[in-house]
Order: C-alpha cells, then structure tokens, then sequence
C-alpha cells in the first residue's frame, strides 16, 4: 500500500519536484515533465519518452546522457496530455528532429500522436516507435496491437544509443523499430497496487495465488495460478518466451540475447536473484548466450509485487549500440564523458491569456458554456468512485480520478474566461484545453476533442442555431472515431456518444428545440451506455481482458451519459428561467 502522501491529486507534481530536487546533476523541470540539466550536441536528434507516473524509474528516471534527452510525465497511471508531450519536446529539441518511444496505450497513442501533429506543423520533424513487447496482450499475428512493460527500456537505449552516435532521423526510427521487433516479455503478480489516497488496491489476488500476464497500470492478469516455487516460476518465464521467437532469430544456434528480469514496485531484489539463478541455467540449456544480464526495477507499477521477464535477442547492430555507456538518474552503464550543463533559467511561457472580441449575445452564451460546464464537474464529482469501481473490473481504475481532474480543470478555465469577457468559443475552447492537458490520459484527449468541436460551431459572435450546437457534437462524435480509432460495438464512449450525436441531429432537423432534442438523445445514450455491459471490448486496455468485463458497462460510456442527461436538465432550467425565449441555445 502506499503510506505517504499529501493531497492525492498533487502527488505526481510534487513527486516531479522532488525527483528534479535530488537528481539536478541530470534533469530539470519543464512543464509536462523533465529534459536533461546537461547540453546536447546541435543537430542531435532528440530522444522522448514518456507515460504515466508510477513506474519510475520509467519515465524520468531515464533522462541523461546516453539515454533519453526527455521525459513527459503524466499523472499516475495517465498518459501525458498532448501540451505536455509538446512543451517536452520542444525543450529537448536540438535540432536534429524528435523521436518518440512510449508503450503502446490507447491514451499514450492519442496525446503522443497529436503532439507529432502540432511539432510537424512547426516544421519539427518527428517519429515514433511505440513499445508493443508485452506477449499476453495480443497475439503474434497482432504484435501492434501488444502493449509496452519493461520491454521499454531496450527500445529506448537502442534508439537512444544511435541519436549519440550520430544517426539522422530516420535511421534512429530504423533501429529502434529493430529492437521492438526483437524484444519479448512476459509478467506475474502476487499482490495489486494502490494509488495514493486509495482505500483499495486497483486489483486484488487471493493469498497464495498469482495472477499471470498482469498490466502495469492495476490491469488483472489473463490468467491465475497457485504460487509456484522460484524455479517454477523461472521455468514459466522462460518456457513463454522462448516459445516465440522474433523473427530472424535462430535461438539454437548460439543465439545472443540480454535478458531483464524487472521487478514491479515491491518484490526483493534477493527474491529475484534466486529467480534469475534458474533462468540463466534454462537458457544456457537452451544453447543461447547471455549478455549483460538485468535483474532489479526498470519499469514498475507503484507498489505492485511481481515481476516480468524481458528476451531482447541482439544482432550485430543492436549489440554495438547496446554498448554504449549511459549515465542516468536511475540507469548507469559503463563511462560517460561529463557534459557541460544548460542554462537552467527557464525561458519564459509564451501566449496571452488576453481573450479576443465578443459581442455581448456571445458572452450570454458563455455563460450557459459555464453553467454546463459546471454541471459537468459536479456530475463527475457524484459518480466519481462508482466510474472508478466499473473501470477497475478491467482497466485501471482511474477513470472517475481522470474525469474529475479534466472536469474541475475546464470549470476553471472556463471561469476565468467569463470574468475576462470571453464569447462562448473562446471559453469553451479553453475549458476544453484544460481538460485535455489536466486529465491526460484517453479520456482527457478525446473530451477535449469533443468540446473542441462544439466550441467551433459557437463562435463569439451572435447566439448559435441549436442545429450549430448539433452540428458541432456531430463533429466532435467523428473527431472521437477518426482521433480514437474506435467504432460503436469496441465498448468505449463512442458507444454512447454516437446514437447521442445523431438523435441529437435527428430531434432538430425535426423542428426540435434544443432542450427536448438534447434530454431525448440523453435518454438515447443513456440506453446505449448500458447496453455495452453486455459486449467484449476491442480496443483500450480492457482488450486484454474482455471476458472479465461482460456484464460490466463501458465507464467512458457511461459517463458521458451521465454527463449528457445532467447537462440537458441545466438548459431546460436555463430555458425556464430566461425571460429571452428567442436564444436558441436553450430553447
């Protein structure tokens, strides 16, 4: 369990702050995470990583020479927003391009996936190679499917690696999509892990027990077996990896491989030694080399006890760069030469929060944007554990968390910008930024595109047309899809949000006013919602464990519909209480 913390929604901040306080020799703080504290050659290209808090040493505490030139660094267990992603980049820069490496999750892809689209805009080249390692999480035929552990680090030393030795763009891209291709892991646990201010662990195994092909955000196991002993457990890890073999890889006939026994957050050192005893004996039978063998922590999950075997099998190349010295916070391998370190004045924040021009009718509606948005943030505050206890049956658990960060981030953005005079895009837009940047995580990426997309129907100028207001939730139901990659039947919110959108389209084409058209697609959704407690989930996290969430509804759905049918009953009270019966937005 975790014992000491503060506020619980200000650990992972603090948690950055005091791992740049004790490790200044390597890092420093820019906002969305760490860059190194020590200068880079121009033109280098510039190595990213990055993910959610709780698995340090990943990602932070592989920032330095020889390794990562930056880390964004998300809240716990949540994907970096996409300001985040673009604030680290953009600091790590050296002018050579950015290369992105981060494990494959839905909320990761999203945000790293819209940062490359706004660096690439800026005439900053990037590329990415996400870490797809984990063996359990899909099968071989579907390897870009598989999710990214401890597998990590071998992708991002080798890219890493490269960027030192002075490779371009592309071929640092090449040999990273290399070492992905060629690394393997499988993972146990005994115990689940607590976030802090947690009553209970995101998932529990029954004592004695041990659940097998487990996630490092809270994520069950496929599977569940009795505790096997040391040897067992050896010969679990390494019978499951061996039995896929990359491609390329001719394991016997004198194969090289760097095997990584990591631990998950609280599982001994001395109990993985006699782990690894065995495991080295099983692949010297196997006829295959070992070099530079790991056993200790790489990529935790909190306070989680297990731990997970890494194959990464080398060729020439790979083993060359794999060589290579490092000197990180948390990672130190061979001599490296001391760098000279960067001025660590943080250049100032750029932009204005001044708003733009806005007509008086515009800023009436801004002020129904608040109320709805307010609605929206005490709505998520009233079910706030109830989406959190539906996301744990599957996924992590910290969907309700998620949601109430992003939502009390857009309430107070949106706030702000009332006060300044803003229209009713303008503070829409901006309430959609802070929900993106302050949730991370899949949620706060695709609710930012969502209230993105009806922001730009509002203008700031004149009240919109209740067929803007639907126009806009249409658009932001197709951005959802085209950004999420999800369909209606893969168990996500877009279960809920697309019959939402075209109800919504549907009642007002009809001669609907927005009141009555929004509280009957509310129902629409509400309906939709719960009916994905019956389907398997394809996509997000809780792919992996589909059968486990049958009976279950979709939290993302849910809570929309939620969010949804709160909302409607706030513009039918505006509706009611406003004298101006002509403003279409609450008509």
């Amino acid at each position: 369990m975790t014992r000491l913390w503060n506020d619980p929604a200000d650990f992972a901040d603090e948690m950055i702050d005091g791992f740049v306080a004790a490790n200044e020799r390597y890092v420093r703080r820019v906002p969305g995470g760490v860059v190194r504290s020590t200068a880079s050659p121009a033109g280098q290209v510039a190595v990213v990583v990055g993910g959610g808090s709780g698995h340090y040493p990943a990602f932070g505490g592989l920032v330095g020479p020889g390794l990562a030139h930056g880390a964004a660094m998300g809240n716990l267990f949540a994907s970096p927003s996409t300001q985040q992603v673009v604030s680290v980049a953009k600091a790590a820069d050296n002018g050579g391009g950015v290369f992105f490496s981060y494990g494959n999750y839905a909320g990761d892809v999203l945000n790293f996936d819209a940062a490359q689209e706004r660096l690439r805009a800026e005439g900053i080249a990037c590329e990415t190679v996400t870490v797809t390692d984990d063996v359990v999480s899909a099968t071989p035929d579907e390897r870009h499917k598989r999710r990214g552990i401890a597998g990590d680090l071998t992708v991002f030393r080798i890219a890493a690696a490269a960027a030192e030795a002075g490779a371009d763009l592309a071929e640092v891209t090449r040999l990273a999509r290399l070492a992905n291709e060629r690394t393997r892991s499988f993972g146990v646990a005994f115990t689940g892990c607590t976030l802090p201010g947690a009553e209970q662990p995101l998932f529990t195994v029954p004592e004695g027990r041990m659940a097998v092909g487990l996630g490092i955000h809270g994520e069950p196991g496929v599977d569940e077996t009795a505790i096997p002993t040391a040897d067992g457990l050896a010969e679990l890890l390494v019978e499951r990896l061996l039995a896929e073999v990359p491609d390329g890889v001719d394991a016997v006939r004198g194969a090289r491989v760097v095997p990584i026994l990591n631990g998950l957050g609280s599982l001994k050192y001395e109990e993985m030694f006699v782990v690894y005893r065995r495991i080295a004996r099983l692949l010297a039978d196997a006829g295959i080399e070992v070099v530079d063998p790991h056993v200790g922590e790489y990529c935790t999950s909190f306070d989680m006890a297990g731990t997970s075997l890494t194959l990464f099998w080398l060729d020439e190349s790979l083993e060359a760069l794999w060589q290579a010295p490092v000197d990180t916070p948390a990672y130190r391998r061979g001599s490296v030469t001391p760098r000279e370190r960067v001025d660590a004045v943080a250049a100032a924040a750029g932009g204005s929060d001044a708003v733009g021009p806005a007509d008086e009718a515009s800023r009436a509606v801004a002020g129904t944007v608040l109320a709805a948005v307010r609605t929206i943030a005490e709505t998520v505050d009233a079910h706030v554990d109830e989406l959190g206890r539906i996301d744990a049956i599957a996924g992590d658990g910290d969907h309700g968390i998620g949601m109430q960060r992003g939502s009390h981030a857009a309430l107070a953005a949106a706030t702000a910008a009332v006060d300044a005079g803003a229209g009713a895009r303008t503070t829409l837009e901006r309430a959609a930024d802070a929900w993106s940047d302050k949730a991370g995580g899949t949620s706060g990426a695709l609710w930012g595109v969502i209230l993105t997309s009806i922001a730009a129907r509002l203008g700031d100028e004149g009240a919109p047309e209740a067929a803007a207001v639907a126009a806009g939730v249409a658009a932001g139901s197709q951005g959802v899809m085209d950004y999420g990659k999800a369909a209606v039947g893969d168990k996500t919110l877009v279960d809920a949000l697309v019959p939402f959108a075209a109800t919504l389209s549907q009642g007002i084409d009809g001669g609907a006013g927005l009141v009555d058209a929004w509280r009957a697609a509310a129902a629409v959704a509400t309906s939709a919602a719960e009916a994905t407690a019956e389907l398997l989930p394809r996509m997000g996290r809780a792919r992996t464990h589909g059968q486990n969430s049958v009976g279950t509804p979709d939290p993302g759905a849910i809570s929309l519909a939620l969010i949804a049918t709160a909302v409607g009953e706030t513009l039918a009270g505006l509706a009611t209480s406003n004298d101006d019966k002509e403003n279409a937005y609450v008509d």
